[in-house]
């Protein structure tokens, strides 16, 4: 069964963690608990997109199977939880769309909404950024010994553009991808310690990203 926030008193601080999770891997979860802890939040929830518009072309392993992968990967912290609000739904999801949407599910929580760097550089691009940026904070995760100064302009530059409220969550290095996953799989490599052991069997139970 999945693991439900309930919308209480309680609930203070919610973070926002978004994605196509196709797989979620070791440095997702490491972003949430880095989240968690430096902006003392007290869930943090995994958002897998539906039909995400930034991927229409791409071949996207069935939501079901993704829900599956995040329930797995985050069964053992009761600070994580899976949110199915965007795979529920027909439409292509859209952040802008979405946001608001959390905001009244969770109505006496302040939603937290975390990216890395690269999406806070491409951000401009989604649809409605304005509407994104000013409807929760932002917390932007980077590694410190890359592009440090450059990030913290686009930080000033959006805050002060948007009237937003983006805030930077420090990083250790730990370089994976989902799409380098699927790479590995497909080309008989590990993926020992790139994603939760659980992760990793379900993948080569059910075939996942092995192309024919």
């Amino acid at each position: 069964m999945d693991k439900v926030i309930e919308n209480n008193n309680s609930i203070q601080k919610i973070g926002i963690m978004g994605g196509t999770f196709n797989p979620i891997h070791n440095g997702h979860l490491l972003i949430a608990d880095y989240a968690r802890e430096e902006y003392n939040l007290s869930q943090v929830l995994f958002l897998p997109t539906g039909h995400s518009p930034h991927k229409l072309k791409q071949q996207i392993t069935p939501a079901s199977q993704r829900c599956d992968m995040i329930t797995l990967a985050i069964q053992d912290n009761p600070f994580f939880a899976l949110e199915l609000m965007e795979v529920e739904e027909e439409r292509i999801s859209y952040t802008y769309l979405t946001l608001p949407k959390l905001k009244e599910k969770y109505g006496n929580a302040e939603l937290y909404f975390i990216l890395g760097a690269d999406s806070l550089f491409d951000i401009e691009y989604w649809k409605e950024p304005g509407k994104i940026l000013t409807s929760c904070n932002v917390l932007a995760a980077y590694r410190e010994d890359k592009r440090e100064l450059d990030f913290m302009k686009q930080i000033s530059y959006l805050n002060e553009k948007y009237h937003a409220h983006i805030y930077p969550l420090h990083m250790p290095c730990f370089d994976v991808s989902s799409s380098n996953i699927r790479s590995r799989v497909n080309h008989n490599l590990s993926i020992r310690y790139l994603v939760p052991k659980e992760v990793a069997d379900y993948i080569y139970t059910n075939k996942l990203y092995q192309e024919s």
